[in-house]
């Protein structure tokens, strides 16, 4: 029975803070789920404009997987609904099958949540979230940053007031300034002016409040979030008491339907899928690899640990919810997360509250949101991406290591001029490529004695004791196909410029496995030492390693008295004491 209790648990999180719930928690999750919302009405149309679709489309993501996700998810404080990144690239797959706005284009869309919806549930299932680290941290820094400035420089037109050709920077900077005669006045002014109010209450407000009042933090984070929302009213009523979309051509939202969205299944078609699969697996990738660092982050502060496949599926089912309720692919949003943790979030109420909040909003309030100026939400957008954008990360890591560096400006410039996809592959290979060129080519260093110590140190960095008859080498790798070669070639150099050496030990506390293809070559290589008058032992073998290399019999075929507990034993064995 407490088996049973446990899996239910495991797999339905929100027994578990629904069990152990405490009515001093309520206040917190309820002025957490509203603030939240708040940030999240105007950032969910904003971000479905970016995706190409009507701004009710975000409104019914922020509804129904917010409360699936809070009911499965293992983590309180993470806000999933539309970001930034996962709308640039459903308008950037999509836009390629069907135009923007068309029912089809809707059809696709509705699709293409199902299927990341369901691919984030296999993962999950299967426990297969591992691949997930392939994108390392330079292609997603890289694709972030490039990827602000295409939303940026995307919204333009909305900013604007004419039409822009293109979907990359340059195509879109050409046409911006081949068509600048085009400009709506009226429109440029509302644009740059939400941008500024906007920046101003992220930059200067939040600092002045906090220096210069007495407020609560919880009561700052709302009047800061909140910002968005308060702009996006400004902008409602100067544009419906000027009624600028007739007499200067702003354009508008225009009528958004009120009432919850139907229950429907996505229209499920096999060639559909096939020509979304690129699309759905950068969403995916990007979704996943931030959703579960946010939240990890987050509960870290609160010494409290995040199950990754369990997150994996409730995503996956939060995007399932999504497509049978006409909403497009969500994921967790860093800066909703934060505010929603900073204004006091528990449990997965807090995301129930958000949800209900803005139900409310779609079933009664969106009439409100008629004279909208499209202008306010594209400033919405741009002032969002601008934390997305770090062009100083790449010399950050440059410092760190070169290679890397490498890899964040290929992504970064890919996905700048080639596309999204096209970026996060080339970034994703680059780096595998430098990853099995580095592990071919290990760091392998000969060490001698500190001092009468018993630790052993490279001869390059220290002042260490060695014995001529002796040649110690420790690899800092594990040993496969790709790094058996070099390490034999390097041993037997060593060998050759040293005709005094009779005992090579090669120390291996810093392997951690030994595959086929280079147990093959270790073989090989003590029949070639020995052929040379030259023993062949091995120190510091690690307990898996070490069952690994029994079972094939290597032990056996080298000898165990060749094999030795410490470095220290080994030499001393030796008689280099």
């Amino acid at each position: 029975m407490l088996n049973i209790r446990n899996e239910m648990r495991t797999y339905l999180p929100f027994l578990d803070w629904l069990i152990h719930y405490r009515k001093e928690y309520l206040i917190s999750d309820i002025v957490a789920g509203l603030v939240t919302a708040i940030m999240l009405i105007p950032q969910s149309m904003a971000y479905a404009q970016l995706a190409g679709l009507p701004p009710q489309i975000g409104l019914y993501a922020s509804i129904l997987p917010l409360i699936v996700y809070a009911l499965l998810g293992t983590s309180g404080q993470l806000s999933v609904g539309p970001v930034a990144i996962t709308s640039l690239a459903v308008f950037a797959g999509v836009s390629k099958l069907s135009d923007p706005g068309s029912p089809l284009y809707l059809e696709y869309v509705f699709l293409l949540a199902f299927i990341v919806g369901v691919i984030k549930i296999l993962l999950g299932i299967f426990r297969i979230g591992f691949v997930m680290n392939f994108v390392s941290h330079p292609v997603l820094s890289a694709f972030m940053s490039s990827s602000a400035l295409i939303i940026a420089f995307g919204q333009t037109k909305y900013l604007l007031g004419y039409q822009i050709e293109g979907d990359k920077v340059h195509e879109i900077i050409l046409s911006m300034i081949r068509n600048i005669e085009k400009i709506n006045p009226a429109t440029f002014v509302i644009g740059t002016f939400s941008i500024f109010l906007l920046v101003v209450f992220r930059s200067k407000v939040i600092e002045i409040l906090f220096r210069h009042t007495d407020l609560p933090a919880s009561v700052v984070t709302l009047i800061v979030s909140g910002s968005p929302l308060i702009v996006v009213l400004l902008g409602v009523l100067v544009a419906w008491l000027g009624h600028l979309d007739e007499t200067e051509g702003v354009r508008i939202v225009g009528a958004i339907p009120t009432g919850l969205p139907r229950v429907t299944f996505p229209t499920l078609d096999a060639e559909k899928g096939i020509s979304l699969m690129p699309t759905v697996l950068t969403i995916v990738f990007v979704s996943v690899v931030e959703s579960i660092a946010v939240a990890k982050a987050l509960a870290s502060k609160r010494r409290k640990a995040i199950d990754s496949n369990q997150e994996l599926i409730a995503l996956g089912a939060a995007n399932i919810a999504a497509s049978f309720t006409s909403g497009y692919p969500v994921t967790g949003g860093f800066a909703r997360s934060v505010v929603n943790d900073q204004a006091g979030a528990i449990t997965g109420l807090a995301s129930i509250i958000t949800a209900c909040a803005i139900a409310l909003i779609v079933m009664w309030f969106t009439p409100f949101f008629y004279y909208l100026p499209q202008a306010v939400l594209a400033a919405t957008v741009i002032v969002a991406v601008l934390s997305l954008f770090k062009p100083n990360e790449v010399f950050r890591i440059w410092k760190v290591n070169k290679m890397d560096a490498v890899v964040w400006m290929v992504t970064f410039l890919f996905v700048l001029f080639e596309g999204i996809e096209i970026g996060i592959m080339a970034g994703v290979v680059l780096s595998l490529i430098l990853f099995l060129w580095r592990t071919s080519r290990p760091h392998i260093a000969i060490v001698g004695r500190v001092g009468q110590s018993e630790h052993f140190r490279n001869i390059l960095r220290y002042r260490v004791k060695t014995c001529p008859e002796i040649l110690a080498v420790r690899i800092d790798e594990s040993l496969y196909f790709a790094n058996a070669r070099y390490l034999e070639d390097f041993l037997l150099l060593m060998i050759s410029d040293r005709p005094e050496v009779k005992h090579l030990i090669l120390i291996c506390s810093a392997i951690n496995f030994i595959d086929a293809s280079a147990l093959e070559t270790l073989e090989s290589l003590i029949l070639k030492l020995r052929s040379a008058g030259v023993e062949f032992y091995m120190a510091e073998i690690k307990g898996p390693v070490m069952d690994e290399l029994k079972r094939a019999g290597f032990i056996e075929f080298i000898g165990s008295e060749r094999i030795f507990l410490s470095t220290h034993e080994a030499m001393n064995a030796l008689g280099c004491s």
